[in-house]
Formats: structure tokens, sequence, C-alpha cells
């Protein structure tokens, strides 16, 4: 078949395509079997091509496979002799390699059934966030060794994820930002402990957007290496939080034992058996004494049965806010002082903006400003009483698509000098039963 070309002879009206035929000579692309008629985008003055470069290819695509249909069955007057498939080389100068035919509707019917097992959309029930660029399994980016409670805080907000563990929570950041990592899963507060203080100031500090929120019941055990009975025990080991919410259980146990702290929980569990300390136990999670080969002394040690942990699922980009569904907004801002000591009166105000407007607030933790640490009480500045300059960190929950929230943030925004919106994202809505011991 010869290649297609614009018609040079017709002016000032729009020159279709033309082919020519053993027969007869149109203006439409015309194939006797079936009397198709296919039209590549209209040209407009000058001969120029109308539409994108994009609709143009499409275009020419769906002509090539046109073409290579009509000619798997012999044109009527050629006495049977159409040209093989694979003698089609080009059109309009393009080659038009592995075309697939037009197939009948039933065909086309029974072919549609094998995109089921295609990977589905995301729905409303997972994550917002754009998908991984490099087209693998999500990286997500936690701190702590296997068997953190972390690392099952990342499996519980991305299922079948890639579990990335850093030895510091700042290294979490950092692979995300660096396209190590995809997301990052990190804690911010612990009902029995209160707030990690250390990831706020991460979150000011690195330009990371809040995506999600996941919260994990934590329950506690106490390992050591097999063979160790309590008695034997003169230290307990784990991370300060943990040591925290295990005070009142340890001393009924009887143990007399000093409490160290490292950095994470499983941690403690690796080094109590990589070090084959007899004399140490570990406060961490049942899966770490699996993976570590360590037995459980005690089930269930946390202080109160109701422990749990937040988390904040991190991510390059933010996600598009929604009003289908519960949604949270962080925001961190500094408060206007102007030298007048007027730090309390203007926090009012902000809180203000949000009470009026009937937003609930889930959370107010406030950390010294780092920049401005100190500010005096008298304008003149030579006065003795000093205070610490504050960042305000609040979660209140609304979605910032949601007008109330806007116009919410607009007042705040008078009353501040430094605000930001740390991320707005679905509230973890799943159901949660307090950690018992007959749950490991």
């Amino acid at each position: 078949m010869q290649a297609l070309s614009p018609s040079p002879t017709t002016t000032g009206t729009p020159n279709p395509l033309r082919t020519r035929q053993p027969t007869t000579t149109t203006t439409r692309l015309s194939f006797h079997p079936s009397q198709l008629t296919i039209r590549c985008s209209a040209f407009g003055r000058n001969g120029a091509v109308s539409g994108t470069r994009a609709d143009w290819q499409s275009s020419c695509a769906i002509l090539a496979s046109k073409v290579l249909s009509s000619q798997q069955t012999p044109a009527a007057g050629d006495g049977g002799a159409g040209e093989k498939p694979d003698e089609i080389t080009t059109v309009n100068g393009h080659k038009t390699l592995n075309l697939l035919p037009i197939v009948s509707t039933a065909a086309a019917t029974a072919a549609a059934t094998t995109t089921n097992n295609l990977p589905k959309p995301l729905s409303l029930s997972t994550d917002f966030s754009p998908a991984p660029m490099h087209g693998s399994t999500l990286r997500v980016a936690y701190q702590g060794v296997p068997g953190a409670y972390s690392e099952a805080a990342a499996g519980k907000a991305y299922p079948g994820c890639e579990a990335i563990p850093c030895d510091q929570f700042e290294v979490a950041f950092q692979a995300v930002e660096l396209w190590i990592a995809d997301r990052a899963v990190l804690p911010v507060e612990n009902s029995l402990g209160g707030s990690i203080h250390r990831n706020y100031d991460l979150l000011l500090r690195h330009r990371l957007h809040i995506v999600g929120e996941v919260q994990l019941p934590v329950h506690h055990c106490l390992l050591a290496l097999p063979g160790v009975r309590k008695e034997y025990l003169t230290r307990v080991i784990s991370h300060p939080q943990a040591l925290a919410q295990c005070e009142h259980t340890l001393t009924k146990l009887g143990l007399n034992v000093t409490r160290e702290a490292v950095d994470d929980t499983a941690g403690a569990a690796e080094y109590v058996a990589t070090q084959s300390l007899r004399d140490t136990a570990a406060i961490a999670s049942a899966r770490a004494a699996d993976l570590y080969g360590l037995q459980i002394l005690a089930d269930g040690i946390q202080d109160d049965s109701g422990n749990v942990t937040r988390f904040v699922m991190l991510a390059r980009e933010p996600i598009i806010p929604r009003t289908d569904r519960p949604f949270k907004t962080s925001i961190v801002f500094a408060t206007h002082d102007n030298g007048e000591g007027k730090g309390t009166s203007s926090l009012f105000k902000v809180l203000s903006a949000f009470a009026f407007r009937n937003i609930s607030l889930t959370k107010i933790e406030s950390r010294p400003h780092r920049h401005r640490p100190i500010r005096l009480v008298d304008d003149a500045n030579v006065g003795t009483a000093k205070h610490f300059e504050y960042m305000f960190y609040v979660d209140f929950e609304a979605s910032m698509a949601e007008p109330r929230a806007q116009n919410a943030l607009a007042e705040v925004q008078e009353f501040t000098s430094f605000l930001r919106v740390l991320g707005s994202y679905p509230m973890d809505m799943s159901p949660w039963s307090p950690s018992r011991s007959d749950d490991q």
C-alpha cells in the first residue's frame, strides 16, 4: 500500500487525506469489505494540520489498524488477491509495526474480561497520595530496626509495602526527600508518654507533607535470652517511651533492675540477642522476640491497656483535600509579639477563629522558637522579665477543602507572624480495641 499524503489541489477548504485505489479516487478512505471510513485530523489553512500532535498520532494509529483489517480479507474485484498484513509497512511515512486488527464485538467483550487482573484504582479507603514514580513496590521509611512498632505502623498504613529501616528520625525524613523512599511513617505522640518532640521539630525543619495518620495499639513484652529467669536480671533496656510506659509494672514484678534507654524497642531486643546478655532484658514487641530468638518473660507489661501511638505518614507532595470523609489538618504558627508582651492575647484570638466556626481542636503543642528563644516584656527592652518565644502546633478536625477551614486560617494569619499548613489528610477511622495479653 502506498503512503498517504494530504491533497494539494483543493484551496479554501479543508484538505482531507487521499489515497489511490484500483477503481476509484475519493476524498475519504473507503475500504470496500466493510465500507469503513476513517478521517484523520482536518487540515486548516495552508494545509496545516489542526489539533495536537497526540491527536494526529492517535488518528494515524487508528487508520493503520483499519488498513490492516481491510487487507486481511480479499477486496471485491481483486480476484481474492489482497495484500498480506506484513506487507503494509508505512502509513503517512510512519512504520506500522505490531498493529492490532479490529475485532468483532463479541471478541472484544471476551478480551475485556482479561482486564480484571489489572491493578484497581485507588479508593477513598486507601492513600490519596500520588503513586510512586518508579513503578515498583511502595517504599516506606521508618525509624528503628525490623520488629519495631514503627515497622508495624508502616505495614498498617501501607499494606504490602517495602519497609526501609532508618537509624534516626531525621534519616527517615531525608530518605523521602532524596527519593530513596516514597513515604515515611513516624510517631508523633503516645497516649501515655505524650508527644515525640523531636519529630515535631523535624516537621518544621523539613518540607515534607503529612498525607495521613495511623494509630497503633502498643503491646509491650519483657524479652530475654532462652533459659534466663527474671531473678537473673540486673538491667532492662528499651526506648525511653517504652520504659516510661512500663514503669509501674516492672516495679510490681519485683525486679531490682536498672533502666537504660536506647534508640528503639526492637534495637534493644537485637542488642540483647547479638551480645548474648544473660543479665539484661529488653522491652519490645512479640514480633521482635520471634525475629531475634528471645523468650517472653512477661506479656503485656504496659501500665495502661489503652496504650496507643499515633503515627503520621509523610510524602514529598501534599494530597488533594476532600469533603466526603472526615479530614484532619495540621498547622504550625508563631503569634505576633510586637515587643508588647501580647503573645497570650494573640493566641486567644487564634483559637477563637476556630471556636467561632465550630471547628474542634484535637491537639495543641508548643515548642520554643529556635531562632527567637527569648522575648522581653517591656517596650524599652530593658526589663528583667523575659519569656520564651513559642511555635504552636495545632491539629483541627476539618478539611482545607471546607470554606470554614479556609476562613479560619485567613483570620489566623492576621494574628500570626508565621503560619504553615503541614498537611490536610484523612483521619484514621479504623476500629480500635485495648491491647490485651491474649491478643498476641
